[in-house]
This record gives C-alpha cells, sequence and structure tokens, in this order.
C-alpha cells in the first residue's frame, strides 16, 4: 500500500555472564558509544541506553527493511 509506514520498538537487556559486576564507570561511556555505533551502522536508532555494572538496558527504534 502507499503511505504506510511501520515502526518497531524493541527494549534488550545485556547482562553480564553470572551477573557480576563487570562494567566499569570508566569505560562505560566509551562502551555505549561502540554499542550505539552498531545500531546505527545496521541502520535503527538508538532511543535510549543505559545500565549498572551488570547489565545494560537498550531501547531501539527498528528500521524495517
Amino acid at each position: 500500500m502507499a503511505n504506510t509506514f511501520s515502526q518497531i520498538y524493541i527494549q534488550c537487556v545485556f547482562a553480564v555472564q553470572n551477573r557480576q559486576s563487570l562494567i566499569q564507570a570508566e569505560w562505560k561511556d566509551d562502551l555505549y558509544k561502540y554499542i550505539k555505533g552498531i545500531v546505527q551502522q545496521n541502520k535503527h536508532k538508538l532511543i535510549a541506553i543505559n545500565g549498572i555494572p551488570n547489565h545494560i538496558h537498550l531501547f531501539v527504534g527498528y528500521k524495517l527493511h
């Protein structure tokens, strides 16, 4: 159909193995930037990213191809 628009939003949670607190505050921002680059390179939109030392939450606008 003409003028049809679809958008899917996905929440992902990535946990560190055995829920150990391995994500250090010193390089957390660099990790988030790296993940953002992966999402953008795949033509999706990172809406939010945050986490604590043992897991990360991503909220992504998934582009349908």
